[in-house]
């Protein structure tokens, strides 16, 4: 496994990434031994970094997933909060849940730009607080925009940056993968650690997997990837792509005969675009939120790509 430095930040981590929502309650919603297990199936295969957040409910499987394991793990994870009360609890219940003395990397999740930075400053200043009392070691937030990235880099508090990018932009809110990548490279030269989400576009690049892997791992500035990983075949199949390994047929087979559907989040609002996008007449809004007609859908994600809320994942 390849390690690269996060930025400034001395933290030392694996290339890929374990993207975490996948195995808990939103998504797979395996049982807790079962998503454990398949961490720690990674961690014994060198991998490192571990992504999470408050939202995903999971804290409880990085905790069994990590226990006994000899090796230094780094756990980023984020929030929603914005007062200094609010995101103090949640720093604390993630030290309590995780079972842990810090956390190596908090975020404010899904930051826009520069002005919800600033209406977020009274969460920012608590995580400088808790970073100088050793309870957090570096901070930042995740963006799925191409303005947010470029805020953050001229953040000086900001140690980290946790960007969406992947070959067909899918989930950027306000530009093009190309544009993307610029503001990366700006946040890099600004001294900024970075790594990505989404390389799969939410799932929806499976079927390009090899195409989309590689597309992420070209970006100079990201020194990891986090990937959605909720069996061990797909953990060896991305361990043998970032360690520049051969892929072999049977590594294929098991990450192609996975059963996957389509998933719509509760943030759904139905505004009726991927409705509309569907050919396959699989989508109806039902209820106030998208509902999907397993029979039709053929997993295309093309419904995706015109979802700005990004709440449209296969799985």
């Amino acid at each position: 496994m390849e390690y690269r430095f996060l930025g400034g930040t001395g933290l030392r981590v694996s290339r890929l990434c374990f993207g975490s929502l996948t195995v808990g309650p939103l998504q797979a919603n395996l049982p807790v031994r079962e998503g454990a297990e398949i961490i720690r199936h990674a961690l014994y295969a060198g991998v490192n970094f571990i992504d999470t957040a408050q939202l995903y409910d999971n804290y409880q499987y990085i905790k069994e997933g990590i226990a006994g394991c000899a090796a230094d793990v780094v756990i980023a994870t984020k929030s929603y909060d914005y007062t200094g009360k609010d995101i103090r609890r949640s720093l604390e219940e993630a030290l309590r849940k995780l079972g842990r003395d810090y956390i190596d990397i908090y975020l404010l999740h899904e930051q826009e730009s520069e002005l919800t930075i600033k209406g977020h400053w009274d969460a920012v200043e608590e995580l400088i607080g808790a970073k100088k009392k050793g309870m957090v070691r570096a901070v930042g937030i995740s963006t799925h925009s191409v303005r947010g990235v470029r805020a953050a880099a001229d953040v000086p508090q900001f140690d980290v940056i946790h960007p969406l990018v992947n070959m067909r932009g899918i989930g950027i809110m306000d530009g093009t993968p190309g544009e993307m990548k610029e503001a990366i490279a700006h946040a890099f030269k600004c001294g900024k650690g970075l790594y990505g989400m989404k390389a799969l576009g939410g799932g929806n690049l499976i079927n390009e997997r090899k195409e989309a892997l590689a597309f992420a791992l070209s970006i100079p500035g990201l020194a990891s990837v986090a990937v959605g990983m909720q069996s061990t075949a797909e953990v060896d199949y991305n361990l043998s792509v970032f360690n520049g390994r051969q892929v072999t047929l049977e590594m294929e087979l098991a990450v192609s005969r996975q059963n996957r559907r389509l998933h719509i989040e509760d943030w759904c609002t139905a505004c009726g675009r991927c409705v509309e996008q569907c050919g396959q007449g699989a989508l109806a809004v039902s209820g106030g939120r998208v509902a999907v007609d397993r029979f039709r859908c053929r997993l295309c994600g093309y419904c995706s790509a015109v979802c700005r809320e990004m709440c449209i994942k296969v799985i």
